[in-house]
């Protein structure tokens, strides 16, 4: 695909969800408001699928928009699990063991350059892990509220997120796998 096409409707809502990063934080670590950055969260979390859908929907897939939503999630993914733990509201272990796949993944871009691909498709698995992730992280925010409840939805959370880092950490080695097999393909074929 070489449609590069900026101006879709798909874009401007990943675009929108992009903006959403820096006031999640703001209102996180310098309000400290733990109510309005997790409206922000949800909201991130509940439009994931809208970019996608409305490309495939109104014909706007784009080259762009299919860089664009992968790195847009990461980027959540990446200020939530540091705003989260700068709060104190996770361990840095988990940042560190979620931020450790993504590194690991970007070990897999010189093959994908020498295949001639600009990055994997998106899988199924993929997009579970980053909405466990993505419904996670804000139920943990909300245990950072005063009340039983907000304890209750916190386990909730871990459990997303525990979940959540499991698949994202598989669907890494899937696409190892996936690289692999078209590595290994080429030099028979080639």
């Amino acid at each position: 695909m070489n449609d590069w096409r900026p101006w879709t409707v798909p874009n401007a809502v990943s675009a929108l969800r992009l903006l959403g990063i820096p006031l999640f934080l703001y209102l996180l670590l310098v309000r400290e408001d733990y109510f309005w950055s997790l409206m922000v969260l949800a909201i991130a979390g509940a439009t994931d699928w809208v970019d996608g859908y409305l490309a495939r929907k109104l014909n706007q897939v784009s080259r762009l928009g299919v860089l664009l939503d992968p790195l847009v999630d990461r980027l959540y993914i990446a200020a939530t699990l540091i705003g989260l733990a700068l709060a104190d509201l996770i361990p840095w272990w988990i940042v560190i063991l979620i931020a450790l796949r993504d590194v690991v993944l970007l070990a897999l871009i010189p093959s994908l350059r020498k295949l001639g691909v600009a990055s994997l498709p998106v899988t199924y698995l993929g997009k579970a892990a980053t909405f466990a992730l993505l419904w996670g992280f804000p139920f943990i925010l909300l245990g950072g509220l005063d009340s039983t409840t907000a304890q209750v939805m916190a386990a909730a959370g871990w459990a997303f997120a525990l979940w959540g880092t499991y698949m994202y950490w598989w669907a890494g080695v899937r696409y190892f796998g996936q690289t692999h097999a078209m590595l290994r393909s080429q030099q028979l074929n080639g």
